[in-house]
This record gives C-alpha cells, structure tokens and sequence, in this order.
C-alpha cells in the first residue's frame, strides 16, 4: 500500500492501470452519479492529480455484508483504481493488526489526518445501557464513533444498519441501536442505505468527493439524490407488465416464469426508491427483481418494520391501477376522448351565441 499524500497518478501508473483504463471508469462513475460527460475531462484530472486520501473503516452492530459487497464488487477497476488506491488505515475485518496495534492505527490517523481522513461506518450503533452491546477494545461503540467521525472530513454510512439501526434496530429493538445520523447529530454524513449498499455507489461518491472535494446532493434522509432519487417502479423492467395487468400469483407460475410483474407476490418497488434497476449487481449482471424476486425496499427508511410482510402485496399503487389490463386501458382511452369530444360539441351547441364585437375606436370616433 503506497503512502499517504501519494498522488493519485503515481499509484494508477504503479497498479499498471492505463488512461483507457481510467476513462472507462471515470465514465462509468459518472453514468452512475447521473452527470453529463461534459464533466469527463474533470473527473479525470481530479482522479489522477488528487492526493491518496486516507480511508477509515469502522464496524459495529453488522453482518459484514456491506464488507463483502466492497470488497467483493466486480465493477470495472473499483478495486483498482479506488479502494486499492485509498490509503485505507483500518478496517478490522481485513486489516493484518490486531488489538493494540490496530487501535495504535486509529489513534494516528485520528490524531495526524484531522479533518482530512473520510471515515466509512458500516453496522449500527447501540445506545441502551451505556452503549454496552458494542464494545471494541473496551470502548462502546458511541465513543469510538464519535471521536472517529467527529474529527473526519466526512462521514459515508454503508447499508440499511448504519443509515437508521437495520435490522438491529427492528422491533423490539433491545440494544437501542440507531443509525450514524442519529447517533451523532451534527456531523457531515451520507447515507448509503440498502442492505448491502451497492459498491458501485459508494465508489461514485469517493469520485464525487475527489472530482468536486464535497458530497453528491441529496435527499431528505441525507441519501444521495442520483442514487435514491427516483421510484423503484418507474425503472423497473417489467412495470410494462404492470400497466398491462400481466402479474405473477405463485411462485414458479407461468407468469413468473414469463417475467411478468411482481407486485401481487409483494415487490416494494412502487414505493421505494434505488438504482438498483439501473447500476444493478455483480458488474451490471442482475439484481433481485430480474432474478425472479420482488423487491424489498431496503434502501427505505426503518424497512424491516415498515416494508414487512415481505411478501404481502401493497394496498394501492399509483397508476393505471393493479386490474387494469391493456384492452381495459385502451378502452377507457377510447371513452375518455368519446366523452371529450361530446361533451365539446354538446358545450358548442348549448353555448349562447356571442355578442358582436364592437367597432375599432377609429370607427366609432368618425360616427
């Protein structure tokens, strides 16, 4: 691993990754942030001149999956040309340190990098009796995160655990676990929820982060806009079979097997919002909904709770209507235009004819 403040170009030229290399990526990350290509040219010099910028991942109330979503992204040259090249300090899981050594790490990146390291919290963290359910090196997990991401340039929340508490915080929620943004009021955090988060985002937030040195927009749950911004449903691949009223009812169905729409088996689709339809997974191969499973909402707010029964369909969606077929649809069209036209004859006929208009004021002033 190159040092800190190593420039960004050296590792790319030492990692053997060519400038055809870099605009691929770049391009790529820029498709995913929803920027127009004109920022190209940006993009790259920000990547190639920036400074090795030092990475800090902490784990708490988690599966590692949000872990193993990174490390194991098939993206092109994510590993190479981001992860590979952070100066990345600690991360338990995959660090060779352990005990002292590794909190030695902390404790000098904290200390030499203030306000300039990004920190990345993945799991959520507990509050009840002190904090107790999550302690490393005899620290709770509260403490280490609030001197960690108090002292950071910024804070990148990973997965459904620490955007809002996950499914540890799900009812009954015994530890008191909450997500970062609550954990720590106040401080600059982005929330990459879903369950895992897509590495694909987050790697566009680094180079968000690299190109403009601040993070992406975003919404009202600090989750950014280009990738939660818009409905499951209006991206999906089959929403063609919803508006035609073509669903699957059982598992292994014709329909399932046809692709049809997934709503009556549950997809949360119509009210959650990912790019899941358009990023996808494993290098833009698949995800869940083409995989022949409706969608969860797990990029959604408290979605354990409030998203379960997974496979209890939702009472109404916005729309043509979940009946609607398309004979059913092109017919109401069809009355919709005879009832207009109808109604405009039928306004023509009953409209009491108009006045005449008056004369130009050059005529009246002659007579």
């Amino acid at each position: 691993m190159l040092a800190p403040g190593t420039e960004m170009k050296d590792a790319l030229e030492r990692r053997g990754i060519t400038r055809r290399q870099l605009v691929k990526f770049c391009s790529a990350m820029l498709g995913t942030l929803a920027l127009p290509d004109r920022f190209l040219p940006q993009a790259m010099a920000a990547v190639a001149k920036a400074r090795k910028p030092v990475l800090v991942w902490l784990e708490f109330q988690d599966c590692a999956g949000c872990s193993e979503s990174m490390l194991r992204s098939s993206h092109p040259n994510v590993g190479e040309a981001v992860l590979d090249l952070l100066s990345w300090e600690y991360h338990e899981t995959i660090m060779a340190g352990a005990g002292q050594a590794a909190t030695r790490t902390l404790d000098r990146v904290v200390k030499e990098e203030k306000g300039k390291y990004l920190v990345v919290v993945e799991g959520s963290i507990p509050t009840a009796e002190g904090g107790i359910h999550c302690t490393i090196g005899g620290r709770a997990a509260i403490d280490i995160a609030r001197e960690v991401c108090s002292n950071a340039a910024a804070t990148i929340a990973v997965g459904a655990c620490a955007f809002d508490g996950g499914l540890v915080a799900a009812k009954p929620n015994p530890t008191g676990a909450v997500g970062v943004h609550e954990a720590l009021p106040g401080i600059k955090v982005i929330n990459m929820a879903g369950c895992p988060h897509n590495p694909a985002n987050t790697a566009a937030v680094l180079v968000h982060y690299l190109t403009f040195n601040d993070l992406p927009a975003v919404d009202q749950y600090s989750r950014p806009l280009f990738a939660y911004g818009r409905i499951i449903h209006d991206q999906c691949e089959r929403r063609a079979h919803f508006d035609a009223g073509r669903f699957v009812t059982e598992w292994g169905d014709e329909g399932h097997r046809k692709g049809w729409c997934l709503y009556k088996m549950g997809c949360k689709g119509p009210e959650a919002t990912f790019n899941c339809p358009i990023v996808q997974w494993n290098d833009h191969t698949s995800w869940p909904i083409r995989a022949g499973h409706g969608c969860i909402g797990c990029a959604s707010p408290r979605f354990w709770d409030h998203m379960s029964p997974f496979y209890e369909r939702l009472p109404s969606v916005p729309g043509f209507g979940v009946e609607m077929t398309a004979t059913k649809l092109g017919l109401g069209l069809v009355g919709a235009a005879l009832v207009g036209v109808t109604g405009h004859g039928l306004a023509s006929t009953l409209r009491p004819a108009a006045p005449p208009a008056p004369p130009p004021d050059s005529v009246r002033k002659e007579n």
